[in-house]
């Protein structure tokens, strides 16, 4: 929940005062014009003395004057403005110097995860709290001054191009955006539907620079999907935590039970969190009455222990999903069903954020989104920049990393280039012979994409663009829902718990 600031006002009380009737002497009183100027003046001074007596030794009641007060820490701020609104060699733009300022307070906490949000930034941020936004639909991080992605949305431009969980985006549109904020990175991600935005990514730790355009579009806060097959296993996944998701989720849940479901799969690979209290909500399904869901600790104090209520649960077994782009109330949520449900944990070590964050709106519209405290694991366990290690650990196989192709771009003979390689490496997963997985397209590579173009009944030209690039990332696509080994995985061992 947001912290909301309240202002007091005190009410000046003011004495009425009486004034005394002086009566009128019986014989006039001449005074020289000097004399009359200097009891004016003399007048002016004792009515001032009395004035300051009163502030300082009278009761606050009989007067009450504001006085501004100067904070000695920002002095130095203040000296600095007056200086260069008063000798720059230009005039100044003051709205800019002073939200740099404020920039700068919040980049020296050294904390991603703090920023400060202008007009425009901050009706960015609150778009993604709607029901959908237009963009390419990938939550992304400001991390050591390079934008990374923390994971792309389920189904969205970023997610169907190939974009991966700890991919750096380099530029935008030409530009680079290294040393930006996360809000500031967004506003050039950002566009309306149908229009194209050139990125440059730069995946993990090798020099491989990938170029791709992705066409935005709407992107929708669709936070729960759910399948159950005859097996009654039901496979959850959430891909983000709203305000809504908790509904949707129970929503699965009730029709799964009501079909007879077994066990679950809970998948949150992939899911940048949300709202803390959405998945305490969750957690509270699955944890029984008066086991910890999650810790918070604040600067000062003991760490307060959030303890499961009662309630509808749901007590059967149950297998969660996590990768590295499972991150925040994912793992809150991960970390719950591990410790205090005895849940199985598979797939990849999760992301690491261990903090939480408040958002302050201020008056003209701006915001401040900032750390207040760290969240710990029902065990005490603060997992920030380390991550929840699965019970499981199971790496992707390689194709599913497999780097984007540019339909656009058309390969054939001749051609070097690592879209080559992907394109080798998804044929080869595929069932296609390709020989060696390298960069250089050969005959043997024409031969297996004139067998895939006969296979989904395109024009077998052996060249690999347009309609056979978009056939060929579906494909793979396909491959990895259907072959997916931390389902596979979950499954095996949930049948183990149903013996």
């Amino acid at each position: 929940m947001d912290d909301q600031n309240q202002q007091g006002f005190e009410n000046t009380e003011q004495n009425e005062q009486q004034e005394e009737q002086i009566k009128p002497a019986k014989k006039a009183i001449h005074i020289k014009p000097f004399t009359f100027i200097m009891l004016i003046f003399l007048t002016i001074i004792l009515t001032a003395g009395l004035t300051i007596f009163a502030l300082t030794f009278g009761e606050k009641k009989v007067v009450e004057v504001s006085v501004p007060v100067e904070r000695a820490e920002f002095s130095e701020l203040y000296d600095a403005f007056d200086e260069l609104k008063s000798k720059y060699y230009v005039e100044i733009d003051e709205e800019a110097v002073i939200t740099g300022a404020i920039n700068g307070m919040f980049d020296a906490l050294d904390d991603p995860y703090s920023d400060y949000m202008d007009v425009l930034q901050a009706e960015q941020f609150n778009t993604d709290l709607s029901s959908s936004f237009q963009g390419i639909g990938a939550e992304i991080q400001e991390r050591n001054g390079n934008i990374v992605v923390v994971s792309p949305i389920k189904n969205s431009p970023a997610e169907k191009a190939g974009i991966l969980p700890e991919d750096m985006i380099l530029t935008v549109d030409g530009q680079s955006i290294q040393g930006m904020s996360a809000s500031e990175a967004v506003l050039l991600i950002r566009g309306e539907k149908g229009t194209p935005v050139e990125l440059t990514i730069q995946r993990g730790e090798t020099e491989e620079i990938i170029e791709m355009t992705v066409i935005r579009d709407d992107i929708p806060i669709e936070t729960v999907y759910g399948e159950m097959g005859e097996d009654k296993v039901a496979h959850i996944q959430i891909t983000s935590f709203s305000e809504q998701t908790f509904d949707e989720l129970v929503k699965f849940l009730e029709e799964f039970n009501a079909d007879g479901m077994k066990s679950i799969i809970l998948d949150v690979r992939q899911n940048p969190g949300g709202f803390l209290t959405s998945a305490i909500d969750i957690a509270n399904l699955f944890v029984d009455e008066g086991k910890p869901i999650v810790q918070l600790q604040g600067r000062e104090g003991d760490a307060e222990v959030m303890l499961a209520e009662g309630g509808k649960k749901y007590h059967q077994p149950v297998v969660v999903l996590i990768d590295n782009g499972s991150a925040s109330a994912s793992e809150i949520l991960a970390g719950a069903l591990s410790e205090s449900a005895g849940a199985k944990l598979v797939g990849l070590t999760s992301f690491g954020k261990g903090t939480v964050q408040t958002v302050s709106y201020l008056q003209d519209g701006a915001n401040l989104k900032y750390t207040t405290g760290k969240w710990l694991t029902p065990n005490g366990n603060w997992i920030n920049e380390k991550g929840i290690k699965p019970d499981e650990v199971l790496e992707y196989p390689e194709y599913a990393s497999a780097s984007y192709i540019n339909p656009e771009t058309k390969f054939a003979i001749g051609n070097v280039s690592p879209s080559v390689r992907s394109a080798e490496l998804i044929l080869s997963a595929l069932g296609y012979e390709v020989g060696t997985v390298d960069e250089t397209f050969d005959q043997t590579t024409q031969n297996a994409v004139k067998s895939f173009q006969a296979k989904e009944q395109l024009e077998q030209n052996g060249v690999l663009a347009g309609e056979t690039t978009y056939a060929l990332m579906d494909a793979i696509r396909e491959k990895i829902k259907n072959e997916d080994p931390h389902i596979l995985k979950a499954k095996e061992i949930l049948g183990t718990s149903n013996e």
